[in-house]
Protein backbone atom coordinates (compact mmCIF):
# COMPACT_ATOMS: atom_id res chain seq x y z
CA UNK A 1 0.00 0.00 0.00
CA UNK A 2 1.18 3.23 -0.83
CA UNK A 3 0.40 6.29 1.63
CA UNK A 4 -0.19 10.06 -0.09
CA UNK A 5 2.47 12.19 2.31
CA UNK A 6 1.03 15.49 2.15
CA UNK A 7 3.04 18.47 3.64
CA UNK A 8 1.86 22.34 3.85
CA UNK A 9 4.87 24.78 4.74
CA UNK A 10 3.09 28.25 6.53
CA UNK A 11 5.40 31.09 6.70
CA UNK A 12 5.29 34.88 6.85
CA UNK A 13 7.96 37.07 7.34
CA UNK A 14 8.40 40.70 9.04
CA UNK A 15 9.53 42.90 6.02
CA UNK A 16 11.20 45.78 7.02
CA UNK A 17 10.25 49.39 7.32
CA UNK A 18 11.43 52.09 4.81
CA UNK A 19 13.42 54.99 7.01
CA UNK A 20 13.49 58.07 5.93
CA UNK A 21 16.19 59.71 8.91
CA UNK A 22 14.87 61.04 12.20
CA UNK A 23 17.33 59.10 14.82
CA UNK A 24 17.78 55.69 15.49
CA UNK A 25 14.77 53.55 15.70
CA UNK A 26 13.59 51.13 18.24
CA UNK A 27 14.01 47.60 17.71
CA UNK A 28 9.96 47.46 17.12
CA UNK A 29 10.21 50.44 14.19
CA UNK A 30 12.63 48.28 12.15
CA UNK A 31 9.77 46.53 10.75
CA UNK A 32 6.53 47.62 8.32
CA UNK A 33 3.67 46.79 10.43
CA UNK A 34 1.29 48.37 8.61
CA UNK A 35 2.48 45.82 5.51
CA UNK A 36 3.02 42.95 7.21
CA UNK A 37 -0.37 42.80 8.87
CA UNK A 38 -2.00 43.89 5.36
CA UNK A 39 -0.37 40.65 3.94
CA UNK A 40 -0.71 38.72 6.54
CA UNK A 41 -4.88 39.30 6.74
CA UNK A 42 -5.36 38.99 3.04
CA UNK A 43 -3.19 35.22 2.77
CA UNK A 44 -5.53 34.89 6.15
CA UNK A 45 -8.66 35.50 3.87
CA UNK A 46 -7.71 33.94 0.77
CA UNK A 47 -5.10 31.07 1.78
CA UNK A 48 -5.74 30.25 5.49
CA UNK A 49 -9.29 30.49 6.42
CA UNK A 50 -10.78 29.00 3.49
CA UNK A 51 -8.89 26.07 2.36
CA UNK A 52 -8.79 25.25 6.36
CA UNK A 53 -12.43 25.03 6.57
CA UNK A 54 -12.42 22.91 3.14
CA UNK A 55 -9.70 20.32 4.70
CA UNK A 56 -11.87 19.77 7.82
CA UNK A 57 -14.59 19.33 5.27
CA UNK A 58 -12.40 16.89 3.78
CA UNK A 59 -11.41 15.07 6.69
CA UNK A 60 -15.37 15.07 7.29
CA UNK A 61 -16.39 13.17 4.33
CA UNK A 62 -13.73 11.25 3.96
CA UNK A 63 -14.82 9.30 7.57
CA UNK A 64 -11.44 10.12 8.72
CA UNK A 65 -9.40 9.12 6.08
CA UNK A 66 -7.79 12.36 4.68
CA UNK A 67 -4.41 13.38 7.13
CA UNK A 68 -1.90 15.69 6.15
CA UNK A 69 1.20 17.64 8.27
CA UNK A 70 1.67 21.12 8.04
CA UNK A 71 4.63 23.11 10.00
CA UNK A 72 3.81 26.86 11.24
CA UNK A 73 7.11 29.10 11.43
CA UNK A 74 7.10 31.26 14.88
CA UNK A 75 6.76 34.28 12.68
CA UNK A 76 3.45 32.94 11.05
CA UNK A 77 2.16 32.24 14.39
CA UNK A 78 3.41 36.01 15.84
CA UNK A 79 1.33 37.52 12.99
CA UNK A 80 -1.48 35.48 13.22
CA UNK A 81 -2.01 36.18 16.89
CA UNK A 82 -1.71 39.72 16.44
CA UNK A 83 -3.43 40.19 13.47
CA UNK A 84 -5.94 37.12 12.34
CA UNK A 85 -7.04 35.25 15.38
CA UNK A 86 -9.75 33.66 13.48
CA UNK A 87 -6.90 31.89 11.43
CA UNK A 88 -4.71 30.82 14.19
CA UNK A 89 -7.97 29.02 15.75
CA UNK A 90 -8.67 27.32 12.11
CA UNK A 91 -5.40 25.30 12.72
CA UNK A 92 -6.07 24.79 15.86
CA UNK A 93 -9.57 22.83 14.91
CA UNK A 94 -7.62 20.98 12.36
CA UNK A 95 -5.33 19.45 14.86
CA UNK A 96 -8.31 18.22 17.17
CA UNK A 97 -9.08 16.61 14.68
CA UNK A 98 -6.47 14.21 14.98
CA UNK A 99 -5.52 14.20 11.31
CA UNK A 100 -3.32 16.53 10.79
CA UNK A 101 0.12 16.31 12.23
CA UNK A 102 2.22 19.65 13.16
CA UNK A 103 5.65 19.72 12.85
CA UNK A 104 8.46 21.33 14.16
CA UNK A 105 10.96 23.99 12.41
CA UNK A 106 13.24 27.20 13.80
CA UNK A 107 11.07 29.06 15.29
CA UNK A 108 12.32 32.44 12.66
CA UNK A 109 12.02 30.54 9.38
CA UNK A 110 16.29 31.00 9.67
CA UNK A 111 19.50 29.75 8.26
CA UNK A 112 20.66 29.42 11.55
CA UNK A 113 21.84 26.01 10.92
CA UNK A 114 24.95 27.57 8.87
CA UNK A 115 25.00 30.68 10.50
CA UNK A 116 25.34 29.51 14.42
CA UNK A 117 24.69 26.25 15.87
CA UNK A 118 23.83 27.13 19.30
CA UNK A 119 20.97 29.87 18.07
CA UNK A 120 19.97 26.82 15.69
CA UNK A 121 18.68 24.62 18.44
CA UNK A 122 17.35 27.05 20.58
CA UNK A 123 15.24 28.37 17.89
CA UNK A 124 14.08 24.54 17.10
CA UNK A 125 13.60 23.94 20.93
CA UNK A 126 11.56 27.47 21.27
CA UNK A 127 9.52 26.49 18.40
CA UNK A 128 8.76 22.51 19.49
CA UNK A 129 7.78 23.74 22.94
CA UNK A 130 5.32 26.69 21.49
CA UNK A 131 3.49 23.74 18.89
CA UNK A 132 3.28 21.78 21.84
CA UNK A 133 1.42 24.44 23.72
CA UNK A 134 -0.63 25.24 21.03
CA UNK A 135 -1.40 22.01 18.71
CA UNK A 136 -1.39 19.25 21.84
CA UNK A 137 1.01 17.25 20.37
CA UNK A 138 5.10 17.41 20.95
CA UNK A 139 6.24 16.97 17.36
CA UNK A 140 8.42 14.32 15.99
CA UNK A 141 9.00 15.10 12.79
CA UNK A 142 11.42 18.13 11.59
CA UNK A 143 11.28 19.96 8.67
CA UNK A 144 14.02 22.89 8.36
CA UNK A 145 13.87 25.93 6.73
CA UNK A 146 13.28 25.31 2.96
CA UNK A 147 13.73 21.59 3.45
CA UNK A 148 17.57 22.63 3.90
CA UNK A 149 19.10 19.30 5.01
CA UNK A 150 23.12 18.12 5.00
CA UNK A 151 24.69 15.12 7.71
CA UNK A 152 25.62 17.76 10.38
CA UNK A 153 22.20 18.91 10.45
CA UNK A 154 20.74 15.50 10.06
CA UNK A 155 22.75 14.29 13.44
CA UNK A 156 21.65 17.34 15.55
CA UNK A 157 17.77 16.87 14.48
CA UNK A 158 18.51 13.07 15.54
CA UNK A 159 20.47 14.38 18.76
CA UNK A 160 17.38 16.35 19.27
CA UNK A 161 15.05 13.82 19.81
CA UNK A 162 13.39 13.82 16.09
CA UNK A 163 11.90 10.57 14.09
CA UNK A 164 12.32 12.15 11.19
CA UNK A 165 13.44 14.66 8.90
CA UNK A 166 11.95 15.96 5.49
CA UNK A 167 13.89 16.95 2.42
CA UNK A 168 14.20 17.34 -1.01
CA UNK A 169 14.01 14.12 -3.10
CA UNK A 170 16.26 15.55 -5.69
CA UNK A 171 18.45 13.18 -8.27
CA UNK A 172 21.88 14.12 -7.15
CA UNK A 173 20.69 12.93 -3.82
CA UNK A 174 19.46 9.71 -4.95
CA UNK A 175 20.97 8.48 -8.23
CA UNK A 176 18.73 6.24 -9.62
CA UNK A 177 16.92 4.80 -6.44
CA UNK A 178 13.59 6.32 -5.51
CA UNK A 179 11.66 9.19 -2.91
CA UNK A 180 9.17 6.99 -2.02
CA UNK A 181 11.30 5.60 0.56
CA UNK A 182 12.75 6.48 3.95
CA UNK A 183 16.18 6.68 4.06
CA UNK A 184 19.19 6.70 6.85
CA UNK A 185 21.13 10.17 6.70
CA UNK A 186 24.90 8.90 6.76
CA UNK A 187 26.07 9.16 10.15
CA UNK A 188 22.56 9.00 12.32
CA UNK A 189 21.31 6.27 13.93
CA UNK A 190 17.54 6.35 14.11
CA UNK A 191 16.66 8.84 12.10
CA UNK A 192 13.99 8.73 9.05
CA UNK A 193 14.60 11.12 6.28
CA UNK A 194 11.60 11.18 4.15
CA UNK A 195 11.95 12.73 0.67
CA UNK A 196 9.55 15.25 -1.06
CA UNK A 197 8.65 13.83 -4.78
CA UNK A 198 9.38 17.42 -6.72
CA UNK A 199 7.44 16.53 -10.16
CA UNK A 200 4.32 15.78 -8.57
CA UNK A 201 4.88 18.44 -5.96
CA UNK A 202 5.40 20.93 -8.19
CA UNK A 203 2.94 19.81 -10.60
CA UNK A 204 0.10 21.45 -7.63
CA UNK A 205 2.22 24.13 -6.51
CA UNK A 206 3.98 25.91 -9.87
CA UNK A 207 2.56 23.98 -12.63
CA UNK A 208 -1.08 23.94 -11.91
CA UNK A 209 -2.22 26.80 -13.05
CA UNK A 210 0.59 28.15 -15.84
CA UNK A 211 -1.72 27.78 -19.28
CA UNK A 212 1.70 26.99 -21.23
CA UNK A 213 2.22 23.97 -19.25
CA UNK A 214 1.40 20.71 -21.62
CA UNK A 215 -0.79 19.18 -19.23
CA UNK A 216 -2.64 21.98 -18.96
CA UNK A 217 -5.98 21.77 -17.41
CA UNK A 218 -4.94 19.35 -14.57
CA UNK A 219 -8.18 17.46 -12.77
CA UNK A 220 -8.42 15.70 -10.18
CA UNK A 221 -9.09 12.10 -11.60
CA UNK A 222 -6.02 12.54 -14.00
CA UNK A 223 -3.74 13.25 -11.01
CA UNK A 224 -4.70 10.65 -8.67
CA UNK A 225 -4.60 8.33 -11.72
CA UNK A 226 -0.74 9.35 -12.00
CA UNK A 227 -0.18 8.98 -8.18
CA UNK A 228 -2.10 5.52 -8.65
CA UNK A 229 0.76 4.58 -11.48
CA UNK A 230 3.38 4.61 -8.68
CA UNK A 231 4.00 0.90 -7.40
CA UNK A 232 2.33 -0.53 -4.69
CA UNK A 233 5.48 -1.67 -3.07
CA UNK A 234 6.56 2.20 -2.77
CA UNK A 235 6.04 3.35 0.99
CA UNK A 236 4.77 7.11 0.23
CA UNK A 237 4.53 10.00 -2.32
CA UNK A 238 5.53 12.81 -0.46
CA UNK A 239 3.76 16.10 -1.66
CA UNK A 240 5.13 18.85 0.23
CA UNK A 241 4.30 22.84 -0.58
CA UNK A 242 3.75 26.35 0.17
CA UNK A 243 0.10 26.37 1.87
CA UNK A 244 0.00 29.87 0.15
CA UNK A 245 0.14 28.02 -2.99
CA UNK A 246 -3.83 28.26 -2.58
CA UNK A 247 -5.63 31.30 -3.12
CA UNK A 248 -2.47 33.35 -2.88
CA UNK A 249 0.54 32.09 -4.84
CA UNK A 250 -2.58 30.54 -7.82
CA UNK A 251 -5.69 32.53 -7.11
CA UNK A 252 -9.10 30.61 -6.08
CA UNK A 253 -10.33 31.58 -10.06
CA UNK A 254 -7.20 28.72 -11.12
CA UNK A 255 -9.42 26.10 -9.92
CA UNK A 256 -6.79 24.97 -7.33
CA UNK A 257 -9.47 24.67 -4.67
CA UNK A 258 -11.61 22.57 -6.25
CA UNK A 259 -8.89 20.45 -7.36
CA UNK A 260 -7.90 19.83 -3.92
CA UNK A 261 -11.72 19.11 -2.68
CA UNK A 262 -11.66 16.06 -5.26
CA UNK A 263 -8.47 14.80 -5.09
CA UNK A 264 -8.66 13.12 -2.01
CA UNK A 265 -11.81 11.27 -3.43
CA UNK A 266 -10.36 9.98 -6.43
CA UNK A 267 -6.91 9.04 -4.84
CA UNK A 268 -9.16 6.98 -2.57
CA UNK A 269 -10.82 4.75 -5.16
CA UNK A 270 -7.96 2.73 -5.67
CA UNK A 271 -7.98 0.32 -2.42
CA UNK A 272 -4.32 0.30 -1.75
CA UNK A 273 -3.99 4.17 -1.67
CA UNK A 274 -3.92 6.17 1.32
CA UNK A 275 -3.04 9.02 3.40
CA UNK A 276 -0.51 9.61 5.98
CA UNK A 277 1.19 11.52 7.88
CA UNK A 278 5.21 11.67 8.39
CA UNK A 279 5.22 10.60 11.24
CA UNK A 280 3.05 7.71 10.42
CA UNK A 281 5.62 6.38 8.01
CA UNK A 282 8.41 6.92 10.03
CA UNK A 283 6.77 4.71 12.52
CA UNK A 284 5.98 1.95 9.85
CA UNK A 285 8.27 1.66 7.12
CA UNK A 286 11.88 1.39 8.35
CA UNK A 287 14.68 3.51 6.54
CA UNK A 288 15.91 0.66 3.21
CA UNK A 289 19.17 2.33 3.13
CA UNK A 290 21.97 4.97 3.73
CA UNK A 291 21.79 8.21 2.09
CA UNK A 292 24.52 10.61 1.82
CA UNK A 293 24.35 14.10 2.52
CA UNK A 294 27.67 15.53 1.54
CA UNK A 295 26.15 19.39 0.49
CA UNK A 296 23.73 21.38 1.59
CA UNK A 297 20.47 20.52 -0.40
CA UNK A 298 17.04 22.68 -0.48
CA UNK A 299 13.90 22.79 -2.21
CA UNK A 300 14.46 26.27 -4.07
CA UNK A 301 15.60 27.26 -7.18
CA UNK A 302 16.29 24.88 -10.25
CA UNK A 303 19.57 23.75 -8.36
CA UNK A 304 18.17 22.82 -5.15
CA UNK A 305 21.34 24.07 -3.06
CA UNK A 306 21.34 27.17 -0.83
CA UNK A 307 22.06 30.10 -3.33
CA UNK A 308 18.51 31.65 -3.11
CA UNK A 309 20.02 32.94 0.06
CA UNK A 310 23.74 32.45 -0.09
CA UNK A 311 24.56 33.11 -3.97
CA UNK A 312 26.02 36.09 -3.99
CA UNK A 313 28.72 38.60 -2.00
CA UNK A 314 25.43 40.90 -0.55
CA UNK A 315 23.81 37.68 0.45
CA UNK A 316 26.93 36.47 2.18
CA UNK A 317 28.14 39.42 3.91
CA UNK A 318 24.57 40.09 5.61
CA UNK A 319 24.30 36.32 6.60
CA UNK A 320 28.09 36.92 8.20
CA UNK A 321 27.04 40.25 9.77
CA UNK A 322 23.76 39.31 11.26
CA UNK A 323 25.55 36.20 12.71
CA UNK A 324 28.34 38.42 13.70
CA UNK A 325 26.96 39.94 16.42
CA UNK A 326 24.85 36.47 17.84
CA UNK A 327 26.95 36.12 20.24
CA UNK A 328 26.58 39.77 22.47
CA UNK A 329 22.96 39.51 20.95
CA UNK A 330 22.11 36.43 22.97
CA UNK A 331 23.94 37.44 25.84
CA UNK A 332 22.01 40.53 26.57
CA UNK A 333 18.98 41.49 28.78
CA UNK A 334 17.15 43.43 26.14
CA UNK A 335 14.23 41.62 25.25
CA UNK A 336 13.12 43.64 22.43
CA UNK A 337 16.90 43.66 21.20
CA UNK A 338 16.68 40.01 20.49
CA UNK A 339 13.33 39.72 19.68
CA UNK A 340 14.49 42.02 16.67
CA UNK A 341 17.26 40.27 16.24
CA UNK A 342 15.73 37.08 15.45
CA UNK A 343 13.57 38.46 12.80
CA UNK A 344 16.15 39.34 11.02
CA UNK A 345 17.71 35.54 11.19
CA UNK A 346 14.83 34.86 9.23
CA UNK A 347 15.73 33.44 5.51
CA UNK A 348 13.80 35.81 3.44
CA UNK A 349 15.86 38.78 4.01
CA UNK A 350 18.49 36.67 2.20
CA UNK A 351 16.39 35.79 -0.42
CA UNK A 352 15.60 39.11 -1.49
CA UNK A 353 18.80 39.93 -2.24
CA UNK A 354 19.38 37.31 -4.98
CA UNK A 355 20.38 38.42 -8.56
CA UNK A 356 19.65 34.82 -10.22
CA UNK A 357 18.14 35.59 -13.89
CA UNK A 358 15.60 33.50 -15.67
CA UNK A 359 12.91 31.84 -14.11
CA UNK A 360 14.48 31.79 -10.84
CA UNK A 361 14.86 35.14 -10.89
CA UNK A 362 11.10 35.86 -11.37
CA UNK A 363 10.38 34.20 -8.41
CA UNK A 364 12.31 36.25 -6.22
CA UNK A 365 11.08 39.59 -7.65
CA UNK A 366 7.50 38.34 -7.41
CA UNK A 367 8.11 37.29 -3.16
CA UNK A 368 9.94 40.65 -2.74
CA UNK A 369 8.83 43.45 -1.27
CA UNK A 370 11.53 45.87 -2.22
CA UNK A 371 12.91 47.80 -5.91
CA UNK A 372 15.66 45.29 -5.86
CA UNK A 373 18.28 43.02 -4.48
CA UNK A 374 20.23 45.89 -3.78
CA UNK A 375 17.61 47.42 -2.12
CA UNK A 376 16.78 44.92 0.18
CA UNK A 377 20.16 44.69 0.75
CA UNK A 378 20.91 48.28 2.28
CA UNK A 379 17.81 47.82 4.10
CA UNK A 380 18.54 44.98 5.77
CA UNK A 381 22.06 45.97 6.42
CA UNK A 382 20.95 49.57 7.83
CA UNK A 383 18.32 47.78 9.93
CA UNK A 384 21.11 44.99 11.30
CA UNK A 385 22.99 48.43 12.11
CA UNK A 386 20.54 50.63 13.96
CA UNK A 387 19.87 47.25 16.34
CA UNK A 388 23.46 46.81 17.02
CA UNK A 389 24.12 50.87 18.24
CA UNK A 390 21.68 49.29 21.40
CA UNK A 391 24.74 46.57 21.95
Amino acid sequence: MTSIVFYFQVHQPYRLQRRNGGGTPTPGQLFDDKENSRILRRVAERCYLPMNAQLMQTIDETDGEFRCAFSISGTALDQMEAWSPPALASFVELAETGNVEFLAETSHHSLACVGHQAEFVEQVREHTDRIERLFGSRPTTFRNTELVIEEPLARIVEQLGFDALLGEGIEHLLGDASPHFPYRPRGCKSLQLLLRDYPFSDDIAFRFSNREWEKFPLFADTFASWLHDVPNSHAFIGLFMDYETFGEHQGSETGLFEFMQHLPAFSLKDAKTRFATPSEIAANHPAVDTLALPQLVSWADAERDVSAWLGNPMQLAAHHAVYEVAEKVRSSDDEELIKAWKRLTTSDHFYYMCTKNRSDGDVHEYFSPYYSPHDAFVLFMDALAALTERL
